[in-house]
């Protein structure tokens, strides 16, 4: 593994958990409490903190701790990191497969028959 990759290993794993999915997408609405994540969540606060370690862990989520109440922000460069690694995978399918409909659209024109004058 290289090492520039760490990063966005962590934030796949991160991601590959529903309920830290959930997390994220209500983070990327505005900032929440860990209270007001764990409302919707079947599971206990305690369950839910440790979602929240992993997400802070990658990177894609920061918290801070004001009084009591602790407060969870989404963190878009560690998203777009992930949406980059993506978006240069299907650019490079995108080609593969453009040059694979060429290939075929050539390969079909070379097999028809042709007729005779």
């Amino acid at each position: 593994m290289l090492p520039s990759s760490a990063p966005l290993d962590l934030a796949f794993q991160a991601l590959a958990d529903p309920t830290r999915r959930i997390m994220v997408e209500r983070l990327s609405q505005s900032p929440a409490s860990v209270s007001e994540l764990a409302r919707p969540l079947d599971m206990t606060l305690s369950a839910v903190v440790q979602h929240l370690a992993v997400l802070e862990a990658s990177g894609l989520v920061r918290s801070e701790k004001v009084g009591r109440v602790r407060t969870c922000r989404i963190e878009p460069a560690a998203l777009r990191s992930a949406e980059r690694w993506i978006s240069e995978r299907r650019a490079s399918w995108e080609r593969r497969l453009d040059r694979l409909g060429d290939f075929l659209s050539e390969t079909e024109l070379l097999a028809k028959p042709r007729r005779k004058k």
